[in-house]
């Protein structure tokens, strides 16, 4: 790999050990970037565990009340509207609260500075990529962080509330009382929220397989049934077991793999072309 000057040059090949310190100091900045949101998540714990992180188990987070206005506006009464969350939760550890917090700021930290930590990243990649690459890869930075903040978005307000508040309402008998740990509830809304900010990459992961030509646009035709078969299972354990919430769920999905065939059928395109006209 080679390496670049601060004028933007290109250095001679560096050695490995180089490597390993380049990629030292990359990994050093977004360790930094990470601490830094971290101490922003510290500084604002109350307002982002109470009125964030817990906002699911609140009667008036957004996602409840305008569900709710939608089902009477549509002439469906109170039918869409979701029970009312009952939920108490415990400690029964003697650290436990503060290993969630602990577990909340990393975690907050990271996804605050996530574009800089993707960032620096590419900055170590950069250099081994020719110019063709650097073309296709334009704008990747802004992309893969819009999507990452939208799905995001898309598993805190829709999916965690209605994991909450179907969970939060399953009963198998009246004498069962559901009172999760703090950990349990955790570790239930952050990895699926994060989740979904990941699986909204897929639109530019199948872009690249494409570009080296693993996946074509007819490949993912072909399976579409399948891809959206899996969709509807994996909604189907995640949101309750009603029709309107699978359809909620699943559309986001379901247009990712749609965009995603676009996407890689956009691609073939360009390679035909650039082909045709080199010949």
């Amino acid at each position: 790999m080679a390496a670049e000057n601060s004028n933007g040059s290109v250095k001679a090949e560096m050695t490995f050990v180089e490597h390993l310190d380049a990629l030292r100091a990359h990994l050093f900045r977004a360790a930094i970037a990470t601490a830094i949101g971290a101490v922003i998540m510290a500084i604002y714990n109350e307002f982002i565990v109470q009125r964030i992180l817990l906002g699911p188990t609140r009667p008036d987070f957004p996602t409840y009340t305008y569900l709710c206005k939608l089902s009477n506006w549509l002439g469906f009464g109170n039918q869409f509207c979701m029970k009312e969350i009952h939920l108490e939760m415990q400690s029964t550890t003697l650290t436990g609260q503060f290993d969630v917090y602990l577990d909340v700021i990393v975690i907050g930290g990271f996804v605050v500075a996530f574009p800089y930590v993707l960032w620096q990243f590419w900055k170590f990649v950069k250099p081994a990529l020719n110019q063709k690459e650097l073309n296709n890869a334009r704008g990747i930075i802004f992309w893969v962080s819009a999507l990452f903040f939208i799905g995001i978005g898309f598993g805190y307000f829709v999916l965690s509330p209605y994991t909450v508040n179907f969970f939060a309402n399953f009963s198998l008998d009246s004498k069962i009382k559901n009172l999760p740990t703090i950990s349990s509830y955790f570790n239930t809304v952050l990895p699926l929220t994060l989740g979904c900010g990941l699986a909204f990459q897929l639109p530019l992961v199948l872009y690249f397989l494409a570009k080296v030509g693993v996946v074509s646009a007819t490949t993912l035709k072909n399976f579409r049934k399948y891809a959206i078969l899996v969709i509807v299972v994996v909604t189907g354990i995640i949101c309750p077991p009603d029709m309107f919430s699978q359809i909620i769920c699943s559309i986001p999905l379901i247009l990712l793999y749609e965009i995603s065939i676009l996407v890689c059928r956009r691609v073939e395109k360009k390679e035909k072309k650039a082909e045709t006209e080199w010949e």
